[in-house]
């Protein structure tokens, strides 16, 4: 079996915890993401975003503790894993912790995947930063 990635990554933003929560929940405004073509509510706790292109991940939620913790599994054709996000108060706003836990299903894939991981959570970052600035 292959191993599991992990990635962490963490920023402070200037902003509440409440607003920051509101921006990476809501499912139905996930139009600030850049990787982003779509992203369909399947169920109360399951959706599916479609990467540019229309390749789909597959996400079931499970943690929600509004505003401090929001985490789901994740599935696609090439791997399986979980994402945390974690929202701290601190007196410059809020520190985001966002942690992934990835298996690819295709071992070469394994070379790619960190350096794949990392370069997806900066761009969240960054495209959460505009997000919340025009909220």
């Amino acid at each position: 079996m292959t191993e599991q990635i992990v990635s962490t990554m963490e920023a402070v933003v200037p902003h509440s915890a409440e607003k920051v929560w509101a921006v990476v929940t809501d499912l139905e405004n996930w139009q600030w993401r850049s990787d982003l073509e779509g992203l369909e509510r399947t169920g109360p706790d399951t959706f599916t975003e479609y990467a540019k292109g229309g390749f789909p991940t597959h996400f079931t939620v499970t943690c929600r503790q509004e505003p401090v913790k929001w985490a789901f599994d994740l599935e696609n054709a090439n791997m399986s894993g979980s994402w945390t996000g974690e929202f701290r108060v601190v007196p410059e706003g809020t520190r985001v912790t966002f942690t992934e836990r990835l298996t690819p299903k295709k071992r070469w894939m394994r070379l790619f995947a960190k350096g794949y991981l990392r370069r997806q959570q900066a761009q969240y970052f960054a495209d959460l930063r505009r997000a919340l600035e025009k909220v």
